[in-house]
């Protein structure tokens, strides 16, 4: 079974939404039957390298977009230890799964968020995008986070194959 150790942070990301993040997905992953190393964080935009991304829309006191992208080998671990079933390759149900995980995350932040000033109560049904090579592009004015995590799949030959990248990007209103 998973556990966590929440990490201390850099202290120019803002503790409400790195703590939010940082719970969501050890939670999350744990439901999933794994777990992730933190690795960074950034408050500037950067690529999504994993072949996988859910992404969902957010309202309230900030508006705005949570993205959960991971590689395609870490989607099939996790969706195979969310439901319980092998699938060894990405299938429509990996892609439904993924869509699911973005939603534990994004669902346990919003749970983190609730009484902040980051509080949004209205999410958007996730969308998963598949491929490589797009690009997402960010207004200015957003409060933007990025954190990276590592998956704990020892048979992983290749570090790309074990990344997990949260981000969000809001604006308060």
């Amino acid at each position: 079974m998973a556990t966590a150790t929440l990490p201390q942070v850099s202290s120019f990301a803002d503790p409400e939404l790195t703590d939010a993040i940082l719970q969501s997905v050890a939670n999350a992953l744990e439901m999933c039957n794994t777990s992730a190393r933190f690795v960074g964080i950034s408050c500037v935009p950067s690529g999504a390298p994993g072949r996988i991304t859910g992404m969902i829309g957010v309202h309230g006191k900030v508006s705005g977009f949570l993205t959960v992208n991971m590689a395609e080998r870490f989607a099939i671990k996790a969706v195979e230890g969310l439901l319980q079933d092998e699938y060894g390759s990405l299938t429509s149900q990996v892609v439904d799964g993924a869509g699911e995980i973005t939603n534990i995350i994004v669902g346990g932040i919003k749970s983190k968020l609730a009484n902040t000033s980051w509080a949004f109560p209205h999410i958007t049904v996730p969308s998963v995008i598949i491929g490589h090579g797009y690009e997402i592009a960010y207004a200015r004015g957003l409060q933007f986070l990025c954190a990276t995590f590592e998956h704990n799949d020892q048979e992983a030959v290749m570090l790309e194959d074990r990344m997990l990248r949260i981000s969000m990007s809001l604006l308060a209103l």
